[in-house]
């Protein structure tokens, strides 16, 4: 059973006769009884260019109120937008707020392509959709019953993309504006930079609002995550095309950016000049790497495995070895990440860390101690690689998984 029902009357001109047209009614009738019991959100979707008077107050959609329209449509919330990317993703806010997955779709057959294209772009796979066909005709002003267009061509399927990205570019930045942490260690002749929670269109409560990251199993499209990312590239001034983030596998795996790409890994070394390198990090640490020498720079993703393979070193020697970099001239700026105040392990898990150095461990007597991932990073280096002590953020300025449960979201570090 659909836990939404969205029926689509964006392109009919439901004010054109001065009837109500019997066919429409019988559909809403028919979403109203089989619907309105279970269902939690039943929703008409219309253009905007129309109006509909209701409760005194005018509405966005007109329809004639005769016939029993007017009773049936204070069961359905009418959502009117002047386009299609706005109209569906004011319906897909309303959809989250009540966190419903399951949608039936009652839409024109001859729209029902263009929908699904809409749909494939805005929601992920956490939505179950199912599609019926709605059968609309008006005296003087029918809805013809065209055979469905199965195919959205590439420039189709642009527009669509360009119309959803105009939208998206419009809304309001959410919880405050962009802000991006830097570091003054790291020379000028380098873009980087590691981001917070703000400045961001992502309304999802663990997702908001500046998430970086796209999944098909999170209600975030990788629209809005494309959109993050665009406003990011603005303000720091890098080129969104040439952005390159790694592919995390918690291993020591590095590339070397001109080699080919492998499958999975938590380093990334470049001294290509006007390429942005980016690491994500949730409550492990994304790590940035200057050589203002050699210009070149890496990035690295060091969560507890990571750690213990040593991913840090790997970049460095990476570094060292394509670029003729010198220890002395590697700068490394660790970024936010979980502190040992709140990071345990079980003890068997513990004991490579105690082995690596006693000081990276607290409690260590008990079932789960608590590591220091950030002093087990330091560990790994020679002392005159760090110019400075990692510093301690605010705790709600930046994304957690130990703070904010299951739904992974990610911080980014980056550097050109």
């Amino acid at each position: 059973m659909a836990e939404a029902v969205l029926i689509d009357l964006f392109y009919l001109k439901l004010n054109s006769q001065k009837s109500c047209p019997q066919t429409l009614l019988k559909t809403l009738n028919a979403v109203q009884y089989h619907h309105a019991a279970k269902a939690k959100f039943l929703c008409i979707m219309c253009c905007s260019n129309i109006s509909y008077e209701r409760h005194g107050e005018q509405d966005n959609c007109e329809l004639e109120t005769s016939n029993g329209l007017s009773a049936l449509l204070e069961e359905f919330e009418i959502v009117s937008c002047p386009s299609m990317a706005a109209s569906l993703y004011t319906i897909k806010q309303k959809i989250d707020e009540r966190n419903l997955s399951s949608i039936k779709v009652i839409v024109p057959r001859h729209r029902k392509t263009l929908m699904k294209a809409f749909i494939d772009q805005l929601f992920t796979d956490v939505y179950n959709f199912e599609f019926e066909d709605l059968q609309v005709t008006f005296r003087g002003d029918s809805l013809k019953q065209s055979i469905e267009i199965n195919i959205i061509t590439a420039q189709e399927l642009r527009e669509i993309q360009n119309e959803i990205e105009t939208y998206l570019r419009s809304l309001p930045a959410l919880k405050g504006e962009l802000t991006i942490i830097t570091s003054p260690l790291i020379p000028d002749i380098f873009i980087h930079g590691f981001t917070t929670r703000t400045g961001g269109i992502s309304y999802i409560p663990t997702l908001s609002s500046f998430n970086l990251f796209s999944s098909s199993k999170r209600r975030d499209p990788k629209a809005v995550v494309q959109e993050n990312l665009r406003r990011l590239a603005n303000a720091a001034g890098f080129n969104v095309e040439k952005f390159y983030r790694i592919k995390t596998d918690h291993s020591n795996d590095i590339w070397i950016m001109g080699r080919k790409e492998p499958d999975s890994y938590d380093g990334i070394a470049t001294n290509q000049r006007g390429v942005t390198i980016a690491a994500l990090g949730a409550d492990c640490i994304p790590i940035v790497f200057a050589d203002p020498v050699k210009k070149a720079c890496g990035v690295a993703h060091a969560g507890w495995k990571g750690t213990l393979l040593g991913v840090a070193m790997a970049t460095v020697n990476a570094m060292i070895a394509e670029y003729g970099c010198s220890l002395e001239d590697i700068v490394v700026v660790l970024g936010p990440s979980v502190g040992p105040c709140c990071f345990t392990l079980p003890k068997e898990s513990a004991k490579a860390f105690h082995n690596l150095h006693p000081a990276c461990v607290q409690l260590f007597d008990s079932p789960n101690p608590y590591i220091d991932i950030r002093k087990a990073t330091r560990y790994e280096f020679f002392p005159q690689i760090f110019r400075t002590k990692p510093r301690s953020p605010t705790l709600t300025s930046f994304f957690s998984h130990v703070r904010d449960g299951l739904i992974l979201v990610h911080k980014l570090a980056y550097i050109n």
